[in-house]
């Protein structure tokens, strides 16, 4: 039988010898050591870049639990409410509508929540999610995909848009996080890259992690690969195969631009950085043991929020089998529905561009996978993650 000891190795290995990922890297820790961290493949599809040392991921919607996290700490410190309503921050979402799937307009029975930005089911989209009638909508005006307007600029744009449905009534991936990441900048007048680094990223050390580029980290940042829009993926049929096409990302993601900033996606990070972020969700701590988040607040916010009747999560028309939702990202609420390896109460998110982490309290495990391929049709989290639990024994 393999060694369980390189089991991720060759996991990792087998998708770069078919030439379905150029490059992946990764790391995992148990109870604050390292189990495995490595790299296969190389920064391009000819193999003849190797993968820097520190290199520099788009990680998409790994942005989310950042941005939730930072206000889960402004909630701590009473600067924000999990019940505060989001017209208290910005008027023009007083007066929303909620477009029926049958056309009829309707007004929004209340108004929308801190909780319902943190859940996702304040009513929003994305442009790509597959089945939802309001999602052409936001295609029209480019909503995520404009990375050249102002978070306030895109916020304008979002407030003259329908509601999808009634908020609380039911969960939709969409820009939710966006929507948090102006609550934030209202609540506290500040910019949220300054509220991440001084609240987050300079305690932890993440020092590389931010929305800008700068001059001297270019030749760190990973060519991207992959479908040029999320929208022409269609999950009713999906391509046959995974290919290395070159993509440009800089118009939705932009890497030099210091105005630029999202709560959905835009961030910038390496696997190290990172990993210190999903360490920190374990006891929520830095390493020199500067609380982050209370214990409590980490307890509240692993636990699911989304009920019964508005499971299973869906983004799109993918099913996420077994999982909640809490205040930052999926909850396994249901190792009896899962569909890969996984365990009760692990934690985390990923990103379009199909990075990964999981936090795993239960084993005091964290892991993080890092490439750069948007819309990868691959289980590539799965099988990283099933070799990681191979190698805890």
């Amino acid at each position: 039988p393999m060694s369980r000891s390189n089991r991720m190795q060759a996991a990792a290995q087998h998708f770069i010898d078919r030439k379905e990922f150029a490059g992946i890297e990764w790391q995992v820790n148990v109870a604050g050591r390292i189990l495995t961290h490595g790299r296969a493949g190389a920064a391009n599809a000819d193999q003849s870049s190797p993968i820097p040392t520190e290199a520099l991921y788009r990680i998409y919607s790994m942005t989310k639990p950042v941005v939730s996290v930072l206000a889960l700490m402004l909630i701590e410190a009473g600067r924000l409410r999990l019940y505060d309503f989001l017209p208290k921050f910005n008027r023009a979402f007083a007066m929303m509508k909620v477009l029926s799937p049958d056309g009829t307009l309707a007004p929004a029975h209340r108004p929308i929540t801190v909780e319902d930005l943190l859940t996702h089911r304040a009513g929003f989209t994305y442009e790509f999610i597959t089945g939802c009638h309001i999602a052409p909508g936001y295609d029209a005006i480019a909503l995520s995909e404009d990375g050249a307007v102002s978070l306030d600029e895109m916020m304008a744009k979002l407030a003259a848009q329908p509601l999808a449905f009634q908020p609380g009534s039911q969960f939709r991936y969409s820009v939710a996080t966006d929507v948090l990441a102006h609550v934030i900048e209202k609540a506290t007048g500040e910019r949220l890259d300054d509220l991440l680094r001084e609240h987050l990223f300079e305690p932890l050390q993440m020092l590389d992690t931010g929305f800008c580029i700068t001059p001297d980290q270019e030749d760190r940042l990973m060519p991207m690969f992959g479908v040029s829009s999320l929208r022409d993926l269609s999950p009713m049929n999906p391509p046959l195969e995974q290919t290395l096409t070159a993509i440009d990302v800089e118009s939705m993601y932009p890497a030099g631009n210091s105005n630029f900033r999202r709560g959905g996606h835009g961030l910038f990070s390496t696997t190290s950085d990172y990993i210190k972020f999903a360490t920190m969700l374990l006891d929520g701590k830095t390493v020199s043991g500067e609380v982050i988040l209370s214990r409590t607040m980490l307890k509240m916010m692993q636990v699911n929020r989304i009920p019964e009747h508005q499971l299973p999560l869906k983004i799109g028309l993918g099913p996420l089998p077994g999982y909640g939702w809490g205040l930052t990202g999926r909850v396994m609420i249901d190792t009896g529905q899962a569909m890969s390896l996984t365990n009760h109460g692990e934690f985390g998110w990923s990103g379009a561009a199909a990075t990964y982490f999981w936090v795993d309290p239960a084993e005091a495990m964290v892991g993080v996978i890092m490439t750069q391929y948007l819309g990868s049709i691959l289980p590539l989290s799965e099988a990283l993650r099933t070799a990681a639990y191979q190698m805890l024994d």
